[in-house]
């Protein structure tokens, strides 16, 4: 079944926002690899490959549904950040937005009883809390820290060991 036009434009504006994602979190990678905080650098730039995936399952689904993928200008992101409390602050504001999205597109869905994409959309819904919940995490630990170089070091350190697992394929799935 072709997929409905105001799911489709939605879905688009989405894989815009993912692909926008990506390069805010390299861009941020790319700031804390210049402060010399490669653990931090680590943990945002497996950020921007999840984005980069999630974004590739909603343009795989919109053709699947035998819809037309649109590829929009991506918008430019800040590169002067002046420390890791700030990016991270501003991960997590820029989560909620892309949560606010999905449910919208999440509404459109049930509004136009396009169950298919409700079902996929879960998945997103269900991603996006544990997205807000990893930002926040890190956002109010820099707060805590403050000023200490020793829990900046700490932390740095514990953020270097995420890497990335593609959780759009189904576990031990080949990548398409």
């Amino acid at each position: 079944m072709k997929i409905n036009k105001k799911i489709e434009d939605a879905i688009n504006k989405q894989i815009n926002a993912e692909l926008y994602s990506a390069y805010l979190y390299l861009g941020m990678s790319a700031r804390c690899t210049e402060m010399n905080l490669k653990g931090m650098a680590n943990w945002l730039y497996v950020q921007a490959q999840e984005e980069m995936t999630h974004a590739m399952k909603f343009y795989r689904f919109v053709l699947e549904r035998s819809g037309h993928a649109v590829m929009p200008a991506i918008e430019g992101v800040k590169s002067d950040w002046k420390a890791p409390v700030e990016m991270f602050a501003a991960a997590y504001e820029h989560e909620q937005k892309v949560t606010a999205m999905i449910n919208n597109i999440m509404d459109i869905a049930i509004s136009e009883r396009d169950h298919a994409s409700a079902s996929m959309l879960n998945w997103f819904v269900d991603e996006q809390v544990e997205e807000e919940a990893n930002s926040s995490e890190i956002a109010e630990k820099l707060k805590l820290i403050g000023e200490s170089k020793e829990g900046l070091f700490m932390l740095d350190k514990e953020l270097s060991t995420r890497v990335f697992v593609d959780s759009t394929q189904p576990a031990g799935g080949a990548q398409a």
